[in-house]
């Protein structure tokens, strides 16, 4: 009964509920494999520099008795990243524990333990969201730069190169809505546009297909990887070629507006990315975190008598190239 604990007793309590709240929260952009997450150590400033080192693709003839020619090394484009921190606070009343009000505290706590990580799943979407602009204003009304190194928005016709003249494109022409035919579009583009910074053809392996949780665009994404055939059907022995080639990765808050509502301009946005070539990072300085007031602390405040919980998170984000992800905005628009 929460009437009769203590503080240390509920701080236990809530503890537990957070922890509960926090697991069943679902980090859909941070688990798909788009983003490569890395630690980001406490005393090493609020900032990183990322970039991108290639090298030629293919090593030269070593006639007999003479050296071996030098490779080209050739420095890409950088991208500065920043942390940001954000929070939430939840109190809980002196009224809510008299009255044993313990549904609506205990709701509160399991929310903000989901707040934090909503709100970081929320930012990594919105890489993907606005991918085609340079730039958005986010929940908080702030100006975000997610341009990439060459100074485009992620998802281009003509994307430059530091050792070359030659440009590549990783938006899909006439941006056709997800199917068979679409699919094989983007995977000849993909073939045609991964280069390295010498213009040389990479080969990558696209191992991931996303889309929004548009029902159409996600059960296509599904029929087209896990679709099979009965042993007495008419299709029978036929292998389906996709079923090995890509994991299907949903992320539900890409077709959203900057405020975390529906944008169903954006509910068609499919493509397929490289897991392995990503240069999209997420930098976490303070994961999820949950600090509860105690006795004498200014948690405990005089004046209301409230318990007050903090929620706290804190990460950066940035993409330094192109070259790893392939796109369609799904809406048929040239």
């Amino acid at each position: 009964m929460l009437n009769t604990l203590t503080l240390n007793d509920f701080v236990r309590l809530a503890d537990f509920k957070w922890l509960k709240g926090l697991q069943s929260a679902k980090s859909n952009a941070r688990n798909s494999g788009l983003f490569k997450v890395i630690d980001f150590p406490a005393g090493t400033g609020n900032t990183r520099e990322f970039n991108e080192i290639d090298l030629e693709e293919y090593s030269s003839k070593k006639d007999e008795g003479n050296q071996a020619e030098q490779a080209r090394v050739q420095q890409g484009y950088t991208k500065i990243m920043t942390l940001s921190r954000f929070g939430k606070d939840i109190s809980v009343t002196w009224e809510m524990r008299r009255r044993n009000k313990y549904d609506d505290v205990l709701n509160r706590i399991t929310n903000l333990a989901k707040m934090q990580m909503n709100r970081q799943d929320l930012d990594l979407s919105h890489r993907i969201s606005f991918g085609t602009a340079t730039s958005y204003t986010d929940k908080d009304g702030e100006s975000i730069d997610i341009s990439v190194g060459d100074t485009l928005a992620l998802f281009s016709t003509a994307h430059t190169l530091k050792g070359s003249s030659s440009t590549f494109r990783n938006r899909l022409a006439n941006n056709p809505q997800l199917s068979r035919g679409a699919l094989e579009g983007i995977e000849k583009q993909a073939i045609e546009n991964t280069m390295n910074q010498f213009g040389e053809k990479m080969t990558t392996d696209y191992s991931l297909l996303w889309t929004t949780d548009d029902p159409n665009t996600k059960n296509t994404a599904r029929e087209l990887i896990q679709s099979t055939a009965k042993i007495d059907a008419p299709n029978e022995g036929v292998i389906n070629v996709y079923q090995a080639t890509y994991r299907h990765v949903t992320l539900p808050r890409v077709a959203t507006d900057s405020n975390g509502a529906v944008d169903n301009t954006k509910a068609k946005y499919w493509g397929i990315a490289s897991e392995e070539n990503s240069s999209a990072y997420l930098a976490v300085e303070q994961d999820a975190t949950l600090n509860a007031p105690a006795m004498g602390s200014n948690a405990e405040d005089v004046s209301t008598e409230d318990w007050t919980f903090t929620g706290r998170i804190s990460y950066g984000l940035v993409i330094v190239s192109a070259n790893w992800i392939q796109f369609s905005s799904g809406d048929g628009q040239s």
